[in-house]
């Protein structure tokens, strides 16, 4: 980014309401983009404060990143570690636009009942009750908010061979909290292997893509692997046939 205190005098030709009227703007906006540091400083001349095209396309970046979720503070943190040259923008928006993309292909959504049935396949009396109390749906008025679709059908299978929602539920919770520590763990080994310089990054969007891929991919054949091994346990020690016979008794 172009420091105006670098730029030629005849470039800084602007006063705060003419940026503001060339931006669209408000003048109060931008001393308060000033304030939060996302706004470079003008060129002060006597007592007037006079503004460039570097705070023109500077501004066009803050309409960009607050329409990408970015708060101000963190638009203000992000501009001055570029301005110090810290960090390349060119490159920060492409690690950006990479993580734009959902890892999982599982967005929320807001549906109907009638969409609900369609969704979990399933019509038996208290389902939606159900659902609701083991909060894998949350009914809002005359509609229900859905968090993860993907997991809903996982719940819903799950209770077609004898597994009921609440444990279901639980069962979610535990794979939450390790994979959550597993992978603050991952991002802890990565960090320290680039410090150390065993790891060369020339171009972090690929890291990302890389992560996407293989990652998902390794924690999935992880995850099979040590849930077989498990099961084969179960399975050898007698334990499995022993809660099965039991469960049958109980249906009787």
């Amino acid at each position: 980014m172009m420091d105006l205190a670098m730029a030629a005098p005849e470039e800084a030709t602007l006063t705060i309401d003419e940026l503001a009227s060339q931006s669209k703007v408000p003048s109060r906006t931008i001393r308060f983009y000033q304030s939060r540091g996302a706004l470079q400083n003008p060129e002060i001349r006597g007592r007037v404060a006079h503004y460039g095209k570097p705070h023109v396309e500077r501004l066009k970046l803050i309409a960009q990143l607050s329409d990408r979720g970015l708060r101000i503070n963190a638009i203000g943190d992000l501009m001055k570690r570029i301005d110090r040259g810290e960090v390349d923008l060119a490159e920060w928006l492409g690690v950006e636009e990479e993580m734009q993309a959902p890892w999982a292909a599982d967005q929320p959504r807001t549906v109907s009942e009638t969409e609900l049935y369609e969704l979990v396949g399933n019509r038996r009396p208290g389902l939606l009750a159900d659902l609701a109390r083991a909060k894998i749906v949350e009914r809002k008025g005359d509609v229900y908010f859905v968090a993860s679709p993907a997991l809903l059908q996982i719940a819903i299978r799950l209770e077609g061979v004898g597994i009921d929602l609440e444990t279901a539920t639980q069962a979610s919770a535990i794979l939450r909290k390790h994979l959550g520590r597993a992978v603050n763990e991952l991002v802890e080994l990565f960090l320290g292997r680039v410090k150390e310089g065993h790891i060369g990054i020339s171009d972090a969007s690929k890291l990302f893509g890389a992560f996407r891929t293989v990652g998902v991919e390794a924690v999935r054949l992880l995850f099979a692997r040590e849930m077989e091994g498990e099961l084969r346990k179960l399975l050898v020690s007698g334990k499995l046939a022993e809660v099965t016979a039991r469960a049958r008794k109980k249906k009787r």
